[in-house]
């Protein structure tokens, strides 16, 4: 065991997965044990698990046996997971219904715009925090670990999307309003228009941060550096 090293595997996840949403790793970024090591005070034990499970994930990819790097983020990873994101959750959150805490959800909304407009990195990653943890509790009542599973994936991925909304326009790409309406809907038990609003605000989502990105030419590149 690496003296005075993070050997815990949780907070060495947790780390690495911010500086991958932030660009502290950014995209197409070479990744090793010992860069983790140096970078973030990681174990090489941890951080050789912790390759393995990224890339599993599709948040670093292997080149060879010796190049690691961050994923790459491109029109088509973003166009992938909202298109993904659009056939998964208007279903589990229809299913979770009448389950789901609508005042804990409130509770994070209201959060979220109290960190409006958005002034700092660190703001703007508690920010991308607090919206994962509400569309995992709109998720997680549904009952299914497995689906789960891929919801938090695709919510990881969207922060790494999201990022380029929150730094080019210091705003988020969707509305405290059609939160509460998507939770008025869901308090009437109506799982259609659920289903609808959650297409509908995805829809929307994809279509202001594509606008966002089209319009800055920082991102006319392959990989979508802030």
């Amino acid at each position: 065991m690496d003296k005075n090293k993070i050997n815990d595997a949780s907070e060495a996840y947790n780390i690495v997965m911010d500086a991958i949403v932030t660009q502290a790793l950014p995209p197409s970024h070479k990744v090793s044990e010992n860069i983790l090591s140096d970078m973030f005070g990681i174990s090489r034990t941890i951080a050789r698990n912790l390759i393995e499970r990224l890339i599993a994930q599709q948040f670093l990819v292997s080149l060879s046996p010796r190049i690691t790097q961050v994923a790459p983020l491109t029109l088509l990873e973003i166009r992938q997971n909202f298109t993904l994101r659009k056939m998964l959750l208007p279903e589990v959150i229809s299913l979770a219904g009448a389950k789901i805490d609508i005042e804990h959800i409130r509770q994070l909304n209201k959060r979220i715009q109290g960190l409006l407009p958005v002034k700092d990195d660190q703001t703007a990653l508690q920010l991308l925090k607090i919206n994962k943890e509400i569309n995992l509790a709109f998720c997680a009542p549904a009952g299914y670990p497995l689906m789960n599973d891929w919801v938090r994936q695709l919510e990881d991925t969207a922060m790494r999307i999201y990022w380029l909304y929150i730094k080019t326009r210091q705003s988020f790409p969707y509305s405290g309003d059609q939160q509460n309406s998507l939770l008025d809907l869901i308090k009437g038990d109506e799982p259609r228009a659920i289903q609808a609003q959650v297409q509908d605000m995805i829809a929307q989502t994809e279509e202001r941060i594509l606008n966002a990105i089209f319009s800055h030419k920082q991102f006319y590149t392959q990989d979508l550096l802030v």
